[in-house]
């Protein structure tokens, strides 16, 4: 395993990285430890899981509201799609539009 001190890791990081990636063993030291590089598989699940701190059901509770609300945004003609916008002015505000027209 090659050791690295912080700041000689911090030199030259994306090299580090870069040979973790590839199958080396890379170690930092810090204090009385050594923190291994290495890859990590992330899935979308384990990604919500841990960033969000949400499970399953409270993401697909979370996407239901906000698919919700969005539909009833569309509805009363509040939420526009991008794709309805053609012109170079797409991205301003249907106020800001009647005001430059």
């Amino acid at each position: 395993m090659q050791t690295l001190t912080v700041t000689q890791a911090r030199k030259n990081l994306s090299k580090w990285l870069r040979r973790a990636k590839a199958g080396e063993e890379i170690g930092i030291v810090n204090g009385a430890d050594i923190i291994a590089l290495r890859p990590v598989v992330v899935t979308a699940a384990d990604y919500m899981e841990t960033e969000y701190q949400m499970t399953t059901d409270e993401a697909d509770a979370a996407a239901a509201r906000i698919l919700a609300e969005a539909a009833k945004e569309r509805r009363g003609r509040h939420l526009v799609s991008l794709e309805a916008n053609s012109g170079h002015d797409s991205g301003l505000s249907r106020k800001t539009r009647r005001e430059r027209a």
